[in-house]
C-alpha cells in the first residue's frame, strides 16, 4: 500500500488491476479490502478500481466502489436495488415557517407515501399501492411499453411489483427527510430506488450470469462476480433491463417528491415554491462513459457521478449532517464520489450493540421513529460523515450543508 500525493492510497497485487482508495482517516475493514482485490483480479477491469471513503463489504462487489470494465458487465456489482439513489429539492420555506411540532407533518408524509413492508396472510403489503392513484398510473404509462418488451423475453419478471411500487419508499436505509441548510432554508431529501421490480430484475440476471459461468466452465474468485460478455444476448438483455430499472428508480423518486410536497401543503398554509433547486442522482447503477480516451462501462456500487460541475447528494445517517456537493471531475476516481457515510457495522451488530436509549439520544431533536425496528439504522452504525467528506476533498466541493429535522423510515 502506498499513499499518492493526490490523497489516495494505491494497492497493487500480482495479477490484479491497481486499487485506488480515497479512505484517508476512515476505517476500512479487511473483508472490504479482500473483496476489492477479488474484483480487481477480473481480467476485464479497465485501468484500476476506485474505492470511495464510505467503502464497506457488499454482495459480490464492495459498496462504495467504482468498477470500470471493457467488454463485460457484472450484474451483482450493480446489485438488486438498481438505480437506488437520492433526490433533494430546496424550498422557499425557512425554518420559522415550519410548525412548532413536526409530528403532524411527519404523519402527513407517511400517509402520502407508502413505506415499509407489512405482509401476511390475506394482507396487502402496506408499502405498496392497493389502488394506485391516477398520477402514478399516468407516470407508469411512460415506462409500460419498454417493460412489456422486457417481460416478453422474460415472463417471470411480469409478476414482480412494478406499478404497485412506483412512488413508494421501501425499507432499510431508505428515507424521506426535511432538512435545514446553513441559511435555515428547508429542503426535502429522499432516498430510494427501483423497489420490487428492480430487485426482481437484479436477482434474475445475477442468477442467469452464474448459470452462464457454470455452463462455460469459468472459475471465479467469487461466484457473485459472474458476468455477461459483451456481444451476447444476455449482455444485451441485461443492459436493456438495467437501463429500464434505473429510469423506474429516477421516476420513483420524482413521484415521491411530488407527493411529499403535496402533503406538506396540507399542513403548512404559507404558499411556497418547491422547485428552486432539485437534484436526482443514482448511486447503484451502470452506464457507458468515456474515460482515459476509452468508451467503458462504469459500475458505481454505492458511488455518485461527480463529473466536473455535476451536482450530487451525500447523506449522513439519520442523526448527522448531509451534503449537497458539486463534482470536481477527478479522472482518477472516474468522476465519482461517495454515496453516503457507509456502514461501520452490520445491521445485526448494530441491533446487538445499541439500545433504544442510545438511539433516542443520537436522534435527539429529529422527529423520527425511535423504536426497536430502526436500531440497525442508528447513527453510530455508520462512519462519521465528517471524516468521509474530508477524505474526498479532491472529488467534490460542498455547496450546502443540511441537517435533518424530520425523518420518515420504512
Amino acid at each position: 500500500m502506498t499513499m499518492s500525493e493526490h490523497g489516495y492510497e494505491v494497492t497493487v497485487a500480482d495479477g490484479a488491476a491497481p486499487i485506488k482508495m480515497w479512505t484517508k482517516g476512515v476505517a476500512v475493514d479487511d473483508q472490504a479490502r479482500a473483496q476489492l482485490s477479488r474484483v480487481a483480479r477480473m481480467p476485464f477491469v479497465f485501468r484500476h478500481v476506485a474505492a470511495m471513503p464510505d467503502v464497506h463489504v457488499g454482495i459480490g462487489a464492495t459498496v462504495g466502489s467504482v468498477i470500470p470494465t471493457l467488454g463485460a458487465i457484472i450484474p451483482a456489482a450493480v446489485g438488486v436495488d438498481i438505480g437506488c439513489g437520492m433526490m433533494a429539492a430546496r424550498t422557499s420555506l425557512a425554518a420559522a415557517d415550519l410548525p412548532d411540532t413536526l409530528a403532524g407533518l411527519r404523519t402527513a408524509i407517511e400517509r402520502a407515501v407508502p413505506h415499509g413492508r407489512d405482509v401476511g396472510r390475506g394482507r396487502r403489503d402496506s408499502g405498496s399501492w392497493g389502488d394506485p392513484p391516477a398520477d402514478i398510473v399516468a407516470a407508469w404509462s411512460t415506462l409500460a411499453e419498454r417493460f412489456a418488451g422486457i417481460t416478453a423475453k422474460y415472463p417471470k419478471l411480469a409478476s414482480a411489483n412494478s406499478l404497485a411500487h412506483l412512488g413508494t419508499l421501501g425499507t432499510g436505509n431508505h428515507f424521506i427527510e426535511l432538512c435545514l441548510d446553513e441559511a435555515g432554508q428547508v429542503w426535502v431529501m429522499l432516498h430510494s430506488g427501483s423497489r420490487g421490480i428492480g430487485n426482481a430484475i437484479g436477482t434474475f440476471f445475477i442468477e442467469l450470469a452464474k448459470k452462464d459461468m457454470r455452463r462455460w466452465f469459468i472459475n471465479l474468485p467469487d461466484e457473485d462476480l459472474a458476468y455477461f460478455p459483451e456481444g451476447t444476448d444476455h449482455f444485451n438483455d441485461y443492459v436493456e433491463a438495467v437501463g429500464w430499472a434505473q429510469d423506474f428508480a429516477a421516476l420513483n423518486r420524482r413521484m415521491m417528491m411530488t407527493n411529499v410536497i403535496t402533503a406538506m401543503r396540507t399542513i403548512i398554509t404559507k404558499p411556497f415554491d418547491a422547485a428552486m433547486e432539485a437534484i436526482n442522482c443514482h448511486h447503484n447503477y451502470v452506464q457507458r462513459e468515456r474515460h482515459f480516451d476509452r468508451n467503458v462501462l462504469v459500475t458505481r456500487k454505492g458511488a455518485v457521478n461527480a463529473g466536473s460541475g455535476v451536482m450530487g447528494i451525500i447523506p449522513g445517517s439519520m442523526g448527522a449532517k448531509s451534503y449537497i456537493v458539486r463534482g470536481k471531475g477527478n479522472a482518477e476516481a472516474f468522476n465519482s464520489c461517495s454515496h453516503g457515510a457507509g456502514r461501520l457495522m452490520s445491521r445485526h451488530e448494530a441491533k446487538r450493540r445499541f439500545t433504544l436509549e442510545d438511539h433516542a439520544h443520537a436522534t435527539e431533536g429529529v422527529e423520527c421513529r425511535k423504536d426497536a425496528d430502526v436500531i440497525d439504522e442508528t447513527p453510530a452504525a455508520y462512519k462519521p460523515i465528517e471524516a468521509v467528506m474530508a477524505a474526498q476533498a479532491d472529488l467534490v466541493e460542498v455547496v450546502h450543508t443540511l441537517k435533518q429535522v424530520l425523518c420518515v423510515k420504512g
